[in-house]
């Protein structure tokens, strides 16, 4: 596997997890109420701790995103 090859790859899983972290982030921030019906008919919580939840892993996915798509694209594109 070449460095334009691992580059391209990276690029494309920043852009694709991006998406679904922002994605993701506006149906908490602008539809909370949806969210908290749908995931309450399969998993009965109280609202609170729903939120912590959804924050946490929210919060979560961002650190794994930075960590694992972001810093590997950016060090390819600084040594290619």
């Amino acid at each position: 596997m070449d460095l334009q090859t691992l580059t391209t790859f990276f690029m494309w899983c920043t852009i694709i997890n991006g998406g679904m972290l922002i994605l993701w982030a506006a149906f908490c921030v602008f539809a909370p109420d949806l969210v908290y019906r749908t995931q309450s008919k399969w998993f009965p919580i109280p609202r609170e701790t729903f939120n912590v939840v959804i924050y946490s892993f929210l919060g979560l996915f961002k650190i794994v995103f930075l960590v694992f798509n972001i810093v590997p694209y950016v060090a390819l594109l600084i040594v290619g």
